[in-house]
């Protein structure tokens, strides 16, 4: 993960696609992303990379149709937001503190999973 210091401002990576998803790993994702597809998912893996607690990591999934899959390490918190059709799975940790990771998932169809590694 691409960290942004005191001097320079937060920067926010923007991938974009007509059809077809996007794969993100986690040392390639500054602390901001923006994943926009018509068709087609987000695959996210984030078990590489060490993510500093108190930390928010936040990545925005704009779709008609695709979902967000996202591997995270087990003590890493996630929080989903936005509006589809599609539930939302994860068993992980509800605690505050540590480090987080928000999904704000907005679409037409396609839910968020979140597997612990």
């Amino acid at each position: 993960m691409t960290e942004s210091n005191g001097e320079n401002p937060r920067k926010t990576d923007i991938k974009v696609s007509l059809i077809g998803g996007h794969r993100l790993a986690g040392a390639t994702l500054r602390e901001r992303t923006v994943t926009t597809s018509l068709i087609g998912g987000a695959d996210v893996d984030l078990t590489d990379i060490d993510i500093p607690d108190g930390t928010e990591l936040r990545i925005t999934k704009l779709s008609l149709i695709g979902g967000v899959s996202l591997k995270v390490r087990r003590d890493v918190r996630v929080e989903v937001h936005g509006l589809r059709l599609g539930g939302v799975k994860d068993d992980g940790p509800s605690e505050p503190g540590g480090p987080t990771v928000r999904i704000d998932a907005w679409g037409l169809v396609g839910g968020v999973s979140v597997t612990r590694a």
